[in-house]
This record gives C-alpha cells, structure tokens and sequence, in this order.
C-alpha cells in the first residue's frame, strides 16, 4: 500500500528529479558520518577517552543529514516543491563548515596533505556534497500538468520567492516585444472574485443585518419618546455612516487578516536588521580608531554590514509585496460588493446617488483603502520605531538628544495640523471633482442635445467653473504640503543641528568625533523614514475612514425587499397578476404615486393601462416588478416575468446578444421572434445583420429599433407575464399595427401569456380583454373596452375626441420615425457609418464589420519622449529652469554641510576639547537652512508648474471631446472618456507632479553621494561604474515591462465602468429577467481581467527593487571594504561620511525607481488624455470675421442643391443628389419607410455630417460656409429623445442666461408645463436630477417643447417630437405648434400621417431619393407611395 503511494507522489504529483538527487546526496552525506565514526573508533581508539566529542559528533551530524531526508519526503507526500525549512538548514550548515574549512586547508598548507589522506578527502568530500545540497535547494520541483499560463510564484523556491526571481521570465518577454493581455499570466485561485467574494459576501450579509436591527431598536425607541431634534437626527445619522464604515473594515479584516499578519511580521524583521546596521557602523569605525586593531575585524564587520543591509532588503520587500496583494484582494472584494449592491438597491437610495458617483467609489475610494493597506503597520510602527532610535542616540549622546525630541515634537503638530487642512481641502476637491465628473457623464449621455442646441460652449464653462475651484483647493493644498515636505527634508539636519549643538554648547568637554557624529547620522537617517511616513500613514487613514464611511453608507442603504411581490408557480387558470388594495410610493416618505389600488389580471389575459402624461402608468409596472415601496396591501405574480421598459436599455453587445439576453439560441423560434418584432427588414440593413454590435445605451439604432430590440428580448424570454411600457411609442403606424399583431394581440406570439400594456395608442384598445384608467395615482375606471364605452364617463368623452382624427394611425406610435430610420440612415446621426479612427475602403475584410465600439487600445512600447516634452512645453521653460538651479543649490548644500561635519569630526582635540566650536556650529546652521528655503523653493515651483500643465491638459481634452463630430460619441464608449476625465487626469494633478518631486530629490541626492564616497576613496569609481552600468541596465529591462503593464491594467480598467454603468441605468430589467447572477459573473471576469495586470505590476517594482538594492548594498560592501584597505591613509570623519551615506544608497535607488516609474507610468496619462488631439473634428464653431446678419435667416426659406450624403466613405449614400426648395414659412412633412433617409435629411440641415456633395443655402447663405453655432443655434429641433441634464429646471431651458423669467414661464405656458411647474417646491429652480429620471418621459418631451418655444427661430424641425405623450397632449402640442410657429418654416418628420395632413407639402423619401411630392391632397388623388401608406394607417 505505502509502496504504491509512493509511486503515485513520484509518478504524478512530484515528477522531479530534484527530489530524487536530494535524497541520493542525503544518504551520502550520512554515510560519511557513519564512516567516520567508524574510522575514528578503529583509528584514533586511544583519543576517544580524552575527546568524547570526536565520537558524537559525526553521529549527531549522520543523524541530522538523517533526518533531513525524512523532512524532504514529508514534504513530497504533502505536495510541497520548495522547503524554507530544509533551505535555511543548507544554509547555516554551509555557513558553519566555513570555520573548520579554514581550519583544515591552513592546516594542510602547513602539515601537508599525507598525513591523514582519509579524513581530508571525507571532509573536503564532505563539504562539496553540502554545497550540492544547498545549491539543489535553490529550486522547486517542477510542477504537476495543470491550467495553461499559471502564475509562476506558485511553483517557485523559496530563494526565488524571496528574490522574486520567478518574475523575470516576464521581464525579459517584456523587452524582448511589448506585451500582450495574453502574455500576462491566470490569476492565482485565491486572487480571484470567485473565491474572494463567496467568503466575504455572507459575512458581510450578517453584518449587514445586525447593522439594520440596531438600526430597528433605535427607530423604535426613538418612536417611543418624541420627535428628535434636527442635530440629533442628523448625529444619529453620522453614527450610522461612522458604523456601517466599520463594520466594512470588520468584515475584510476577517477576512484578509490572516494572509496580512505574515507580512507585519515581514516588517518587525526588517526593523530589527535595520537598527543593527548603526551598531555595526559604530563598531568599524572604532575599529578605525584603534591602532593595532587585526584587519580581519575589520573585514568582519564590512561584510556584516552588507548582510545585514541585504536581510533588511528582502524583509522590506516580502511586507510590501504581502501589502500589494492584499490590497489587491480588498479592490476585488469592495468592488464586488458595489457591483452586487448596485442590483438590489432601491429606487429612493438609487436617487441619492448618480452613476458617476457608484463609478467613483469603485475606482476613487477603493483606490484609497489599498493605499491605506500598505500604509496601516506604519500608523503604530512608526512611534517605536522613532523611540527606538531616540532610545540608541542617547546613548551616543547622552541628554543633548532630548533636543532631538524637542525638534521632533515642533515638526510634527505642524504636520498634523498640515494633514488636517489638507484632508478638508481634499474633501472639497473631491466635492468638485465629483461634480465634474457627474457633469461630464451627462454631456457625454446627451451629447447629442448639446450639439443640436450649440449648447457645448455653456456646459464647457460649467466644467471648468468646477475645474477652477477643484483647481484652487488643490494648489492650496499643495502649498501645504510643501511646507510638509520642506520640514521634513530638512528633518535630517534640524534634529542633527539641535543634538549636535547642545551636546558641544553644554560642555566644553563633549568632543564630537567620528564615530558620535556619523552614527547619529545614521540614526537620525533611520528616523527619517518613519517620521516621513507617520503623517503620510495618518493621512492615509484618514482618507481611507472618509471611504469606508462613503462605501458602508451606500453598501448599507436600503435594498428592494423580496416581499413586495409575492411570486407564485404557474397555474393554468386564475390570475396572472394581482395587487389588492395596494398603495405604493418611490421613497418611504415621499408621497404615495399609486393609491387604492386594485387589479386582477386573468391568466392569458390582455390588459391596455392609459392614461395622460405622469398620471402613474409606469408606476404601475414599476410596483408590479416590486421596483417601488410597497405601503399597504398586496401582489402577486404567477410564473416568470419579462419586462419592457418605456426607455429602451440597450446593451453594448451584437444584436443576437441583446435579444437572446443569455439564454441558448433556438434558431427557428430567434428567427420568428425577429421576425413577429419587424426587425428582419432592419438586419439587412445593418452591416453585419444580427452580428453588428450595437453602440453604448443603442447610439447606433434609431428609437423605434432600440424599442424593438427591447421587446424581442422579452418575447425570446418565452415568460408566462409580460409587462410592456409603452412598446409601440418608438415605431412607425404600420410597423406598430405589425407588432400588435404579430405579437402582443389576440392572434399574437404571446397570445396565451398574460399582458399588461401600456399604450397611448387608441387603436388597440378594442381589442383589450380588460382596460385600466389611470388618473393621478389612482384607478378611475377599469372593464372592456365596450363596457366603458357604455358608461359614458371620462374615457368615452376621450374616445370620442379623438375616434375621428386618429382611427387607426394613432398606433400611437409616435416616437416614431426611428423606427424607420435604421441603422442605414438613422436618426441617430449616428453610425457605424462612420467610424472616424480609420477610414475604411469598401473591400475591407469583413470579420470586424459588425465592430462599432472603438475598444480603449494598449499602447505599446516606452513612453515617446515627446511626452515628457508636450508636458514640460505646457509648464513652460520659464518655471523648469529655476526648479533645476534650486535642485542643484539644495543639493550644494547639503554636500557642503555634511562634509562641513566630517572635517569637524577630524578636528584633533587639544586638552579635551575642540577648537571653535561655535563658529563650526553657525556654518553648519547657515548652510542646513539655505537647504530648507530651497527645498520650500523647489517643491511649491513643481506644484504650481503642475496644475498650470493640468489646467491646460483638461481645457484642451475637454475642448478636444466637445469639438468631435457626433461618429465620435458613436464609435468611443463614454467609460474611456469618463476614465480619461477622472483617472487621468487625477494622475496629471497630483501623481506626476508630486513623483517628479521625489525623482529630482532622489536623482539629486545620490550624486551627492557618489560624490561622496569617491571624495573618500576615489579607488570606489572602479566599483560604482560597473554597478551604475548594472542599473541602468536592470532599470531599462523594468521600464518597458512596467509601462506596458501599467496601460494594460488602464485599458482593462475602462469596461469595468462601461459595464456598471450600464448595470446601474438597466438593473430593474436585469432583476425583472432574474438575470442578476449572470451579470454578477461578467462582472467578476472584467475585474480579474484587470488583476491579472494588476499583479504582474506591482510584483515588476519589487522585482527590480529587491536586484537594485542588491547593487545597492554593493556600494555599500565596497565603501567598507576600501575604507578597511586605507585604514592607514583615511581619518575616521570621512570613512564615517563615506559609509553613512553609502548605507542611504539602497533606499535612494528603490525611491529613484519607484518614483521614476510613476513618473513614466503616470506620463502614460498624458499620452492618453492627448490621443484625442488628433482624432477628426467637426467644423469650426464661428468663423472669425464673419458677416452672417444677427436676424438671420430672416425668411427660413431652405434650398438642397444636388445634396448628396455619406456615413462613411465607402457606404451606401444615405441621400443621393437632392434638389428642392422649400418657401418661406412652408410646413413641410417628410415620410418613407425605415432607412428611406428622412432623418439624414435632418442631420444634413444641422451639419451633423458635413455633405458629400453638392450644398444646402438657408436664406441664400450656404450652410458650409457658416460656423456651426451660428447654424445651430439660429435654427432649432424638437428631438425624439428628450434630454435633460442635471441641474435647475431653468438651466435645462435656458443654459445660456438670455432670457427673463417672463419669457420663460410663458415658453412653458405654451408647452402645457404651467401648471406642473408651478406646483413644484422650487418652481423654475427644481432640480432635474441626472437624465431628467425625476419627471416623466412625456413631461421631458414637453420640456424640450418649451426649449424650441423660448428659441423661436424661423426653421423648426420636428423629429418625432410627440413621441412618449399621449393623444390629447400630442393635440396640443400640435395645435402650439401651428399657432406659435405659423410664420416660420416647419419640416416635420412624421410617423402619425394626421398631424401632417394639413401641411403644405409632403416629401415622400425613398432609398435616399425624393419619390413624390406635392401637397397631401394631390398625392392622395395620385395613388402613389404616400397614398399606400394613408390606407395603411387608416386615413383613406
């Protein structure tokens, strides 16, 4: 049995051969000690009595070698490849052969060899078999066959976890060719969401509930007594925040704790190595002193200083490399928990926080808590550590370092009250930031509007109006911060100088010598690193507790309960829904916007709900979704639900996969789902049929195809309860009658489910089992169609009203005219048609037809050195060449005064004292505090140098976005540019400037040190060229690996935010589909995606520290070493200043590599922010000296000559050579199927895409001659979607300022908003909130209404602009319409044929050409075209 166990370890799990030598060699080195023990009873028999160790030790040896083996196959059985224990044990048996090694080979040198052969060969033997052992135990076994490309550390030995030398095989892929994501290696098991998240989520669950039961106890006290003061409540609501922030700590502490615990050990160690280095200084330069002192010592403590300094290297790096991967797993876990959090929030929490700011606690906040991972230990470590050495320098100096703590205890409230203004200064930059941010997300999600209205200049200045004052508390901040920086620099030389001073002033006696003097250095050296970091810890925790506080506050924020709708199986016969005397409201407080309500849907029923704009249709849907608080009462659903939303939520996917939304393909049910919701004819049209990819938020398809993408993803669901909102709003009269048909009616593909629709379309009622009215929140009448008809309430009146004008045409399918316009010619300016990146010739291979969305592309290679230019170029010569001179002169000094000390130090002492010693002292003041002022100098001149690059980075950015053509928006998802706007250039604010901060100091700081060291002994060139050549070596190969790593963990970055921001604005479908866990799972693959980067990344900086401070340390052997062969010749003071300074070397490197690399990673930035410097723009926005006449167009008359349109080169012509002219004050309506090129015809008047050829001439003036706000902004849309931005309602109208609130309220008295807005709380100052989601889809259609009003330019068109209202306000609208604008010419393109019945003329487009056109009249009479589609709607 054990046999055979054996064989299956050997045979499969450890197949190595290592192993097998390991063993081999252990029974050799065994047998030696037997036969020595052997040798020596038969041999030496007669020393034994005198000697007993001669005999036990060979056996004590053998037994040990002995069980070594039996540790070695432990450790094979248990799977293990490399063992710490058994290298460790090579090691120190090596390190102790090395005396009786000596030993023997002196003692052969002089007894020579013969005389005992045997015991010489045992032991050289001996000694050569261990050096085997140790130089196996540098390897791993090689690893079982498992996944493809693992993650190498797994499988490395410990000398190469240690030294990270697993990591090279990346390095030098990384130099060889940039890399590739598919370079990078699969994320370790443990790394992964998966893994990380299963643990932490149900703990975090428990949590949550106790959270909300203390949450319960307090409310119910609170009930109890009476109402809380303000300040109370909003204490109680601190608390909440302050608590639930904790507890998120609690729950990842839980977790993570563990794993974090052995990298604190990591540090204790590197502590402990780091404060003997000063004692073993202490001892060579006593050394140094001693006259007759044997060279060995010195030679000894050299080398101990090396090791000493290489021990304190790895430990340092194991803590940060244990950091970096926790903090790792912290992102994963925190931004899973968003993720998770963002399905299941409801709909009041939801309004308290917009998608930008969700985007920013992923990536902002859990940018803070990694930082404070790596920074936490140094919190409580830093005041021991700063004891410690204040402890060893009273030693040295006795009381005078109390002065020492004095200085220390003056810089540090300074630097606390410092990091205290900064932290609130932060917060406010963020406040703006924030605002920025959520700002920009809007324009890129209404970009459209802006550009119709020429509204970009106003929202450009609202950007920077944020930017300024973000701007403002950053460079206070920074100014702060210099100060911080300046104390701290000049720390070294402040505590020295107090020490150092009072030591000499309080007695004549104290002498400073060389080994006083430049052990405090090193010392005070030590002190620096914690007193350094100390406030920056602090500040970090301070920003972390902000985060854990803004994190716990959304992740603890009221989620939707699971009982609102109780969910029951299917059953053939009773009802399909039911809500029983149910009222509901959008917020526990807010009012209700459904009451008493009662409703019973039969099972296979079809329900109609109408009702006026905002009387609570959709609210309806909302509650039977169980998206709405549910007061009183009760629902319930039978079986599954699919849901149409009123908005179309239109993933960025193909076409296939929006409409079978994760479900398997069933071919011939995909094809008649296609076909019942009229989308074959679209499919052809589209580049790659089903394949195409469709654009963020549906950009590339009109209305009425977003709208029926969304519906065939509901009837492929095959659910047994369809909720429908409004489906047919977005689609032409016939396409609308198709659908009803083909799918929602009696002889439909759903015709056994159950329905509820919600339709303004009066054609379908009768058809309707049941039918809901809806006024105000409540049911005011409910039966069939007949039943109320009979009643004659209000519902008849309104029937009758409108039965004339609008039998069958009002298919209300308004919203319509998208529908038509696919994809080949789209309302949507927008498409695939052009795709500005590259122009494409018509013979393109075909594979990436369907590719619409430009994918955020790696760079690759090293950053241009042109970067580094564009960013000095834009800071300006005039700051650069004082920040140089104030480098060097910092630097100057600090040479001088040290060195200033070592002459000091050397000054012979006469009868116990030192000559002078004011006059040293005042030098060495002066020259300490020239450094400071410089250093204050140099660091405010970055500062301010780097917000003047920033502020002209983001104003060209910006200016850059807003002045690309619309195919831009279409071809770029909004998360790149969002990313660019956020991370970027947070990077271009405070990353490059404060790493080009450090890299200068540091570059600076190790010239003064080589100069140093070879002012010392000049012998030292010989060794720091080759290790200067060495680094620069390792730096390059590093450099080009890191770069890339850094934008490939950038690019991975962006579709983690595209993909939350789309889950955000679609979670009620996603929870309607029940598809959350799906959504869950892509979610967990883009941010493993984004780790696998992320790892390899910061692993690259260990890496390169941990061979870099090998060199390092190097030095710091050379410098010793020489110092030890010129004892004769060198004073102690400048072995001192040589050897002290030569010790900073390792830290200066790893900060010069560091901070170099942040510079070049953080420059990356720069390079992206540019990139879209050179994408293609639109036309200029005015032209300079122009002579266009302030009224014009004063007549509105319109004249296409031979007008011919492109989407893109190489595409079909949207619009082939039109010629017509249009008369002043003309009504013109424009019809023709999908794709006939009506919308084209629209964008060719605005100049969203320029002619291909020919011209268009408003008033005799040629359009293309003009700028683009002065044609925008003289002519005006009523667009299909309506837009809002976030902000007063007055902005939304008039973002410009120019006119008077009269003029407004009368623009919305005309618009039918008078009322409704002045029974709001703020009247012309409510605040929209983001996209306008607090007013209904009508009322924002209305709004838009009112923007044309208050603009009143001579041309108007109307695209569909009736879409989302129901027939009464679309009378309305249309009657304002013909009063308001009877002079001025209208083009409308229309769906509802009847609201363009009594127009002038009718433009009949077709496949780009004009096919009729006449007065309707006639055209009717010449049973044409638009005849066929009169009798379609039933007008004829």
């Amino acid at each position: 049995m054990l046999c055979s166990m054996w064989l299956y370890f050997n045979l499969t799990l450890l197949p190595s051969l290592c192993l097998s030598i390991l063993q081999v060699l252990g029974f050799l080195l065994a047998s030696f000690g037997f036969v020595e023990f052997f040798y020596i009873l038969l041999e030496r028999s007669h020393e034994i009595q005198n000697h007993m160790v001669f005999l036990l030790s060979p056996i004590i040896r053998s037994l040990t070698v002995v069980l070594a083996i039996c540790i070695i196959q432990l450790e094979r059985i248990r799977g293990c490849r490399s063992s710490v224990f058994l290298f460790l044990f090579w090691v120190l048996v090596v390190v102790c052969s090395l005396v009786p090694l000596r030993a023997k080979i002196q003692l052969a040198m002089y007894e020579g060899i013969t005389t005992d052969i045997v015991r010489y060969t045992a032991f050289f033997s001996y000694f050569s078999l261990q050096l085997a052992q140790l130089f196996l135990c540098c390897f791993a076994d090689q690893p079982p066959e498992g996944k493809t490309n693992p993650c190498p550390v797994k499988d490395a030995s410990f000398l190469s976890k240690m030294l990270f030398w697993w990591f090279t095989g990346l390095v030098v892929k990384g130099y060889r060719t940039p890399l590739e994501a598919g370079d990078l290696w699969n994320l370790r098991e443990e790394d992964t969401s998966d893994k990380i998240l299963s643990d932490l989520e149900e703990e975090w669950t428990t949590e949550c509930a106790k959270l909300q039961q203390q949450e319960k106890t307090m409310v119910a006290a609170v009930a109890l007594g009476t109402r809380l003061p303000d300040q109370a409540q909003i204490l109680r609501k601190l608390q909440k925040e302050q608590s639930s922030g904790f507890c998120l700590l609690r729950t990842l502490a839980r977790n993570l704790g563990p794993y974090f615990l052995t990298g604190t050990m990591c540090i204790i160690f590197h502590d402990f190595f780091m404060f003997a280095i000063p004692q073993v200084l202490s001892l060579l330069l006593g050394f140094m002193n001693e006259e007759d002192a044997p060279l060995w010592k010195g030679y000894f403590y050299a080398t101990l200083m090396f090791l000493l300094s290489c021990l304190q290297s790895l430990f340092n790096h194991q803590y940060m490399y244990t950091c970096f991967t926790v903090g790792m797993r912290v992102k994963t876990a925190v931004m899973g928990l968003v993720y998770r959090k963002s399905l299941v929030i409801n709909s009041a929490s939801r309004r308290t926080c917009t998608v930008g700011e969700i985007v920013n606690l992923v990536s902002a906040d859990t940018q803070k808590l990694m930082d404070f991972v790596v920074y936490f230990n140094a919190v409580w470590l830093a005041p021991i550590e700063i004891a410690l050495c204040l402890f060893f320098l009273w030693q040295h100096l006795g009381p005078s370092a109390l002065a020492g703590i004095a200085t220390v205890i003056l810089i540090f409230p300074l630097n606390g009250f410092i990091a205290k203004k900064r932290s609130k200064l932060q917060e406010v930059q963020m406040k703006f930031m924030d605002g920025r941010i959520k700002l920009m997300n809007e324009i890129l999600n209404g970009i459209k509007i802006l550009k119709f209205y020429a509204w970009e200049k106003a929202f450009l200045e609202q950007v920077l109006g944020y930017r300024e004052k973000e701007l403002k508390a950053l460079k206070k901040s920074q100014i702060l911060y210099s100060i911080s920086i300046a104390s701290f620099n000049s720390s070294t030389f402040l505590i020295a100088f107090a020490m150092f001073g009072v030591y000499v002033l309080i007695d004549d006696k104290n002498v400073l010598d060389a080994q006083k003097v430049f052990v405090s250095m090193a010392l005070i050296n030590i002190l620096k690193t914690p007193l350094s970091q100390l406030p920056f810890a602090m500040s970090t925790t301070m920003q972390a507790i902000v985060s854990l506080k803004r994190l716990g506050k959304y992740l603890c924020s009221e989620e939707l309960k699971d009982d609102n709708v109780a969910k029951a199986p299917l059953s053939t016969d009773g009802e399909g829904v039911l809500i029983d005397n149910g009222t509901f409201s959008w917020t526990k407080e807010g009012p209700p916007c459904l009451k008493r309500i009662n409703v019973r849907v039969p099972q296979g029923s079809l329900v109609a709900v109408v009702g006026h704009v905002g009387s609570g249709k959709s609210s309806l849907l909302s509650a039977m979704l169980g998206e709405t608080e549910k007061r009183s009462g009760s629902v319930s659903i039978k079986g599954s639900v699919a849901y149409v939303p009123q908005q179309a939520w239109i993933q960025n996917a193909t076409v296939q996969d929006n409409v079978m939304f994760g479900r398997e393909k069933q071919k011939t049910w995909y094809q008649r789902v296609l076909d019942a919701c009229a989308l074959l004819p679209d499919l052809e049209i589209l580049p790659a049929g089903d394949s195409t990819e469709i654009g963020e938020k549906g950009l590339n398809l009109s209305g009425g195809q977003k709208q029926r993408v969304s519906l065939a993803r509901a009837v492929y669901r095959k659910a047994d309860v369809y909720l429908l909102d409004d489906p047919l709003s977005a689609v032409d009269a016939h396409v609308g009658q198709h659908i009803f048909d083909k799918v929602i009616g009696p002889k439909g593909v759903l015709r056994d489910k159950t329905r509820v629709l919600v339709t303004h379309g009066m054609s379908f009622l009768p058809q309707a089992d049941l039918i809901l009215v809806l006024v105000d929140g409540e049911i005011t009448e409910s039966g069939s169609y007949q039943e109320l008809l009979s009643r004659h309430g209000a519902f008849a009146d309104f029937i009758h009203t409108f039965a004339s004008n609008d039998r069958k045409e009002s298919v209300t399918e308004t919203a319509a005219q998208r529908g038509r316009t696919s994809l080949g010619d789209t309302n949507s300016t927008n498409l695939q048609g052009m795709e500005p990146m590259s122009e494409i010739d018509e013979e393109q291979v075909p594979e990436d037809l369907g590719k619409l969305i430009e994918v955020d592309k790696a760079r690759t290679g090293r950053v241009r050195l042109e970067m580094y230019m564009e960013y000095f170029k834009t800071i300006g010569m005039a700051f650069i060449i004082p920040i140089v001179f104030l480098y060097a002169f910092q630097q100057g000094a600090s040479l001088a005064y040290n060195y200033w000390l070592s002459l000091w130090a050397d000054e012979p002492i006469v009868n116990g004292t030192q000559v002078d010693t004011d006059m040293k002292l005042a030098v060495y003041g002066a020259l300490g505090f020239a450094q400071g002022i410089a250093i204050f100098g140099t660091t405010v001149a970055i500062s301010v140098g780097g917000i003047i690059a920033s502020r002209h980075l983001h104003m060209d950015l910006l200016k850059n976005v807003l002045h690309s053509p619309m195919s831009f928006f279409e071809t770029t998802p909004s998360g790149n540019l969002l990313n660019r706007f956020a991370k970027e250039i947070d990077a271009i604010d405070c990353m490059i400037p404060d790493g080009l901060k450090m890299m200068l100091g540091y570059l600076f700081k190790l010239m003064e040190v080589c100069i140093i060291v070879m002012l010392a002994t000049p012998f030292a060139a010989v060794v720091i060229l080759p290790l200067a050549i060495l680094y620069a070596f390792v730096q390059s190969f590093y450099v080009a690996t890191s770069c890339q790593l850094r934008r490939l963990e950038s690019v991975s970055r962006s579709p983690i935010y595209t993909h939350f921001n789309e889950t955000v604005q679609g979670a009620s479908v996603i929870r309607a589909f029940g598809e959350q866990h799906r959504f869950i799972v892509q979610a967990n693959k883009r941010v493993d995606f984004n780790q696998t980067s992320y790892f390899p990344r910061f692993v690259a900086t260990r890496w390169l520290a941990v061979n870099l401070e090998f060199v390092g340390n190097g030095v710091v052997l050379a410098a010793a070493i020489l110092s030890v062969m010129g004892k004769d010749t060198l004073s102690p003071g400048i072995v001192g200043l040589a050897v002290s300074h030569s010790l900073q070397v390792t830290g200066i490197l790893s900060w010069i590599v560091r901070s170099w690399t942040d510079v070049e990673n953080n420059i990356v930035s720069v390079e992206r922010v540019k990139e879209y410097a050179d994408t293609a723009k639109e036309a200029v926005w005015t032209v300079e000296g122009s002579s266009l006449p302030l009224a014009w167009p004063q007549t509105g008359t319109i004249e296409f000559q031979d007008y011919g349109l492109q989407y893109r080169k190489g595409l079909d012509w949207a619009l082939k050579g039109i010629t017509l002219k249009i008369q002043e004050r003309e009504k013109v309506g424009i019809v023709g199927r999908t794709g006939a090129g009506k919308s084209s015809l629209a964008l060719g008047i605005f100049r969203i895409l320029e002619a291909a050829k020919g011209a268009i001439y408003i008033d005799g003036v040629n359009i293309a001659e003009i700028g683009l706000h002065d044609l925008r902004s003289r002519i005006t849309i009523i667009p299909q979607d309506p837009v809002l931005f976030s902000g007063s309602l007055r902005m939304n109208l008039d973002p410009f300022d120019t006119y008077t609130d009269e003029e407004i309220w009368s623009s919305l008295e005309l618009a039918h908003l008078k009322n409704f807005v002045s029974n709001l709380p703020d009247k012309l100052n409510y605040e929209c909130s983001e996209g306008g989601e607090n007013l209904s889809l009508g009322q924002r259609q209305l709004v838009c209404l009112a923007r044309a009003l208050l603009r009143k330019t001579k041309i108007l068109v109307l695209d569909e602009a009736t879409a989302a209202v129901d027939l009464e306000t679309d009378t309305l609208i249309q009657s304002t319409i013909r009063q308001q604008f009877e002079d001025c010419t209208v083009l409308t393109i229309a769906h509802r044929l009847n609201t363009i019945m009594d127009y002038t003329r009718v433009i009949v487009m077709d496949k780009g050409h004009i096919s009729e056109m006449d007065s309707p009249t006639n055209l009717i009479s010449n049973r044409g075209q638009f005849y066929r589609m009169c009798r379609e709607a039933g007008l004829v």
